[in-house]
Parts: structure tokens; sequence; C-alpha cells
């Protein structure tokens, strides 16, 4: 897997050497991802998601081989191994379940069973599952204006949305998700969460930041991917509970779903957690919460996440599909869909649900098949398409081989 000695030598010395220091300014920048992915908590403040001890959902081992000899064509037409895929998109660490059972399990680098890696926006999906349990619980009503919730954004571009348009990401709401452009709102929304250092003038804090957005568009409309949309939804959800997002996560799905580590949550300098994408945690609990969705949200006969969430996410209204199909995603992901904060993806033999991150972090959820796959990696840039559906066939075709299937996917 790609660990080149620059990637693998940042942070050396007492203190560390000025080459190989990792700050707030670059630890998004390659090769600092790699290092910085594995400690966030170095990096800025964080919130303790805390596990139960107790309550530890075991995770068999049944470790098979020949699991990555599955054969797929990737985006550019060539024929690859799942191995291949894996060894060429940076992977740091690869978790895959076949009927709840661990059947390949690696780690690279310095990567651990025991290592919090940082999720990116895998963090969206856990917030709409706390969403829906809200939502169940009657503490969040879906079809409700975000104003019911948040008076401050009144008068903002997201006055007059729903909680609905937030799960769904149809606000109208100007936010360009332009990683490769210092001055879109991702970017700018990243200085006043504290993920990059203020500039002058600034908001501070994220909440803060999300009053100053505009809209340009009628709200409802078609799907366009907003990270502003979960920041507020987590808003919204903090406030119709009254108990602040890492405490939401532990008591609602971390404890309950049996996770054996601790995890956490980036927070700015006012405390407020990154809802979008702040969480870290360790590849097995990934492969947990991969294993609650696939089980329709219960674990040991108990519901987790309401059942009727997740089968509204995979049998939604026909006009979720035809907001997604009406923008350029359906070309990387032709016929598939967004619905509370999770990414459907049809394949050849079936439809997968999603939670994907940018720099290659993803949660492949395939009830055809009956397989999890978690991937946690440190692509050195923030997109790649080629990565992305190459991962996502590589999946596909571990989850066909054990039925049989010896096709390659794709």
């Amino acid at each position: 897997m790609q660990s080149s000695p620059v990637a693998s030598s940042r942070m050396s010395g007492f203190p560390p050497s000025e080459d190989t220091l990792v700050s707030l300014a670059s630890w998004q920048d390659s090769p600092n991802v790699r290092w910085a992915f594995q400690h966030m908590r170095e990096l800025m403040p964080t919130q303790a998601i805390p596990a139960d001890p107790t309550r530890v959902r075991p995770l068999v081992r049944s470790l098979q081989t020949g699991v990555l000899d599955a054969e797929l064509h990737r985006l550019d037409g060539s024929t690859a191994t799942a191995a291949d895929v894996f060894e060429d998109t940076w992977t740091d660490a690869l978790v895959v379940l076949r009927d709840g059972h661990v059947v390949e399990e690696r780690y690279f680098g310095s990567m651990t069973p025991r290592t919090p890696h940082l999720l990116m926006s895998v963090s969206k999906s856990v917030v709409g599952c706390v969403a829906g349990i809200l939502a169940d619980q009657g503490l969040l009503d879906p079809g409700a204006p975000v104003t019911h919730y948040v008076e401050e954004i009144r008068g903002s571009g997201y006055d007059g949305a729903t909680v609905r348009d937030l799960l769904d990401m149809r606000t109208g709401v100007v936010f360009r998700e332009t990683y490769d452009q210092p001055d879109s709102e991702v970017r700018v929304m990243e200085r006043s969460m504290g993920w990059r250092p203020l500039s002058e003038g600034d908001p501070v804090g994220m909440y803060q930041y999300l009053t100053t957005l505009a809209s340009s568009e009628p709200h409802g409309g078609v799907f366009t991917y907003r990270s502003a949309d979960t920041d507020m939804l987590g808003w919204v959800c903090e406030r119709a509970a009254g108990t602040r997002m890492a405490d939401l996560v532990s008591r609602l799905i971390w404890v309950p779903m049996g996770a054996e580590h601790d995890a956490d949550i980036t927070c700015d300098a006012v405390g407020s957690a990154v809802h979008d994408g702040g969480i870290s945690a360790v590849t097995g609990d990934l492969a947990r919460f991969g294993q609650l969705l696939l089980e329709e949200g219960r674990v040991n006969g108990h519901q987790v996440v309401p059942s009727g969430w997740l089968h509204d996410v995979w049998h939604p209204a026909a006009d979720v599909r035809e907001a997604f199909a009406a923008t350029d995603n359906d070309t990387v992901l032709p016929g598939g869909w967004y619905r509370n904060q999770f990414w459907m993806v049809p394949q050849r033999h079936g439809t997968a649900l999603v939670c994907l991150g940018i720099h290659g972090q993803m949660v492949y959820v395939d009830p055809t098949t009956h397989t999890v796959g978690v991937k946690l990696s440190s692509w050195p840039t923030a997109q790649n398409t080629a990565h992305l559906v190459d991962t996502l066939r590589a999946f596909g075709a571990m989850g066909q081989s054990r039925v049989g299937m010896s096709q390659p996917v794709g």
C-alpha cells in the first residue's frame, strides 16, 4: 500500500522538525493526510463519544483465503482483483464481513485495530441515524421548518427549509463543495469550525457561519451535496434533544450497537461538534455500524435505528430519485439516490447502501450478499472518481464471489 518515506516520517523528532511538521494549516495536504487522519486529537479540540465496555458486541473472526481475489472491471476498462484496487487506493484499513463474520481484515502502515481514523463524511450517516432515532422518539419532526428548532437562522438562506430538506440535501442554500477552490464555501466554513486557521473577518464558530449563508433557489429542489446541510441538521438535533451531538451519538448509537472503543468528534472554538465529517473511530466499530445497518437497525433483537427510517432509505418517494437523476452525480452513480444522509448505489446484483467520506472513507452495506465492507484511506486528493468507482466494484465483486458469481463486476 502507498506508504512513501515522506508520508511515514511526518511529525518526526522531539520536537518535530520543520520539514515534517503537520499543522492546522497543512493537515489536509499531501503527504500529511495519512498521519493526520490517525492523530486528529493532536491537531484540534475533540469531544469523546464513549462506548460501554460492558455492552461490547463481539466481532466473530472467520478469516478466509481468496476473499480479495474477486475480479472486477475498473472504471478505465482494465480487469483487476479487489486486492489490486485496495493496493492502488491508499488504503489504511480494510474489514469485510459476511453473515456477520469477519472474513478479511488488514491494516497498513502505522494503522492498527485500535487506531482511531477520521471518517470524514461517513460521519453524516451517523448523524442521519441520530435524527431518525429522535424522530422515532417524537423529539424531531422531519416535516417541520428548521426555524422551529433554530430561531437564529431566520432570515438566512435556511429560512423556509424543512428538516427533510436537510436530511436529503435538497435545500436551496448557496454552498459550493469544491475542495480544490480555497474560496469555496466548504473551505471557508472549515476556517470557522476550526479545521483551518481563521482569517480576518471569519465568523467564530460553525453555527455562526451557517447564519451567514444565502439561498439561490427554492428549497426541496434537486439534490446538491452540501456539508453545511448536515451541520445544520446536527444543530437541529441538538436543539430538539437538548443534548450535544457527542453525547447523542454515544447514547443512541455507539453504546447500544456494541462499540468496543470510544470514538470522538472534533469541535470548534465554542464547543460545537463538526457534524459533517468530524468523527474518528476504529475500523472494527465502523464494521459494527455497517452490520447494524445490514440487520435493519437491530442488534441482538434490540432495535437501535428505527426500521421504518431505514426502510424509507431503501424505498423513497419518486421525487428523491428524480432529484438525484437531475444532477451530475447520476453520471458517476447511475440510478442512485441520496436519502437520510446515505448514498444508495445500484449495482448489477442489487442496490448497496453506502456511507462515503472524502479521501477514500467508505462503509458498504449489501443486503443481497449479506456483505459489509469498511475501507479507511488517505487519498492524496479529496476526490477521485476512479478510486471511488473501483472501490465500490471491489466490494461488489467480493460480495458476489461468495454466491458463486464468476464474472468480473463492472
